[in-house]
């Protein structure tokens, strides 16, 4: 059957294909895609899928390769296999019809309600919740800031039908891991997917690298639980706004000559240092860079108090006379000082990049690089693990010291802090965020509601599937029973599990899945 041709997907940068060319080398195809039968219902009206058919025209050099991506299953490569999440607490086919022996499953997963959460329905999280389970109360008043779809202590989701958690049965049925990942990660599912809903800003953080993450872990297990990394990815599924990496220098003079408040806490001869240092080489930038960052962030608390409400009456009274303040980011810092008053990481907006992030755009958050979350709806995909380092907007322990001890001093343009998917070649509705750590990758799927199928393709690792448009069944060759999924439904799917995906409603389809590809 002709493969049919999904719209196009947002652009790759060479480095992202370079990284995801070499680590999916090992890899089977992960989708095909059917075109529907022409006696089902016609598209939606408005519908996507109604520009699609391009074919391999203008394919971007980006593109993936069949042979990089594999075989299916029975000819697949040797490799790790991912789980992938089953739906949420939707009414699906239960386990006792036999779905967990095949390693494919669907599942409950499982909500956090942190403050800075997004509220009620206005939430990502609560909507996904509320669509995959229609018996689901959503309370308004209560925030639904992010849904933990893997086996992390802390959050381990429930096979749907079942009083088991998913991390119990994978410590049961080790294999469906894969051979790599169970090797390399001692029989655990390496990574956490979740999707966030943010209302108020997270906290000024950064994630120590493994060395770090240890020691730290020894000092004080209380403050840092594990002696894993934790490197994290976001995928914006609305408008996202977030702070990543250190602005370019000039950038950062700028702000220390316009905001007088800022200056003021840094001091003259750190900013002094910091502006002859623009131009030099990479050790002179990061080490000025760092005296002005740890001068900020070990300012007193009265300091940082007095200064921050001079900047915020005076943006203020500007506002109101009509001027506008983008140049001094007035809109940003009234923000965060309305949801943190009084906090030093507000001046952090003076150091840091600020990302609004487009739907199906990310960022990758690598060790050591200074961030934090500010607005919006997200996919996220981390290595399994809770340890974080943070200085400012939040009320949870602050280690300053450690934080500008460990950060990478490296200033670079917004635009180089955004990170690019590849594109499979064989499957043009498949793009794969596939980040420099083995923990680790996120594939997004776009299906046309025109067609018929999806096919789900068997990698050599679990991986966690979570539908976030769409209504399908998902039925494998080994399972007894098809499994409705609808938005907000996510399923498991255990190394060497192929799943097919016919489309029930005449929708396009957006699909994550998260992996490990070793």
């Amino acid at each position: 059957m002709t493969a049919y041709t999904c719209p196009s997907l947002a652009r790759t940068s060479a480095l992202a294909l370079c990284v995801a060319s070499v680590a999916l080398s090992k890899l089977p195809v992960s989708m095909r895609l059917l075109k529907r039968d022409p006696s089902l219902p016609s598209e939606a009206p408005g519908s996507a899928g109604a520009g699609a058919g391009a074919g391999a025209r203008g394919r971007p050099e980006n593109y993936i390769s069949r042979d990089a991506l594999g075989a299916d299953r029975g000819g697949r490569r040797e490799g790790p296999t991912c789980p992938e999440p089953g739906p949420g607490p939707a009414r699906m086919a239960s386990p006792a019809d036999g779905n967990t022996e095949a390693g494919v499953f669907p599942l409950s997963c499982v909500v956090q309600q942190y403050a800075w959460g997004k509220t009620g329905s206005s939430s990502e999280v609560a909507r996904l919740l509320a669509s995959s389970d229609p018996s689901v109360q959503i309370s308004e008043d209560q925030p639904y800031a992010e849904l933990w779809m893997g086996a992390h202590p802390r959050g381990d989701a429930k096979i749907l039908g079942s009083q088991k958690t998913l991390g119990q049965w994978i410590a049961e049925n080790q294999d469906c891991l894969g051979s790599k990942v169970k090797a390399a990660f001692h029989g655990k599912l390496p990574f956490l997917f979740k999707v966030l809903s943010v209302e108020t800003a997270l906290s000024i953080q950064a994630h120590p690298d493994k060395e770090l993450a240890e020691k730290l872990h020894l000092q004080a297990p209380q403050h840092y639980p594990d002696a894993n990394h934790k490197p994290e990815m976001a995928i914006a599924l609305t408008s996202f706004q977030g702070l990543c990496g250190f602005r370019p220098l000039e950038e950062i003079v700028a702000f220390l000559q316009k905001v007088p408040e800022f200056r003021f806490l840094i001091g003259d001869a750190a900013a002094a240092q910091l502006q002859q240092s623009v131009g030099s080489d990479s050790q002179a930038v990061a080490s000025a860079l760092r005296r002005c960052f740890s001068q900020l962030m070990t300012s007193e608390k009265k300091a940082v108090v007095e200064q921050l409400d001079r900047l915020v009456m005076r943006i203020s009274q500007q506002v109101c006379a009509g001027n506008h303040m983008e140049d001094v980011l007035g809109e940003l810092l009234l923000q965060l000082h309305q949801e943190y008053p009084g906090d030093i990481g507000c001046f952090a907006i003076y150091f840091l990049n600020v990302l609004t992030l487009k739907p199906g755009e990310a960022m990758f958050l690598e060790a050591n690089v200074p961030h934090a979350y500010l607005k919006g709806d997200c996919v996220e995909c981390m290595a399994c693990s809770d340890n974080t380092v943070r200085a400012g907007l939040t009320p949870k322990f602050i280690d300053v010291p450690t934080l500008c001890e460990m950060l990478s001093y490296s200033p670079s343009p917004s635009q180089d802090r955004l990170f690019h998917p590849a594109r499979s070649q064989e499957d043009p509705c498949l793009s794969i965020y596939n980040p420099p750590v083995p923990d680790f990758t996120v594939m997004k799927m776009e299906v046309p509601g025109s067609a018929a199928e999806y096919k789900v393709t068997a990698l050599d690792s679990a991986s966690i599937l979570l539908v976030v448009q769409g209504t399908v069944t998902a039925s494998t060759p080994t399972a007894p029973a098809a499994i409705p999924l609808r938005r907000g439904g996510v399923l498991f799917i255990g190394a060497s599990e192929s799943v097919l995906l016919r489309l029930t409603v005449p929708e396009d389809l957006l699909l994550f899945r998260a992996c490990c590809l070793l």
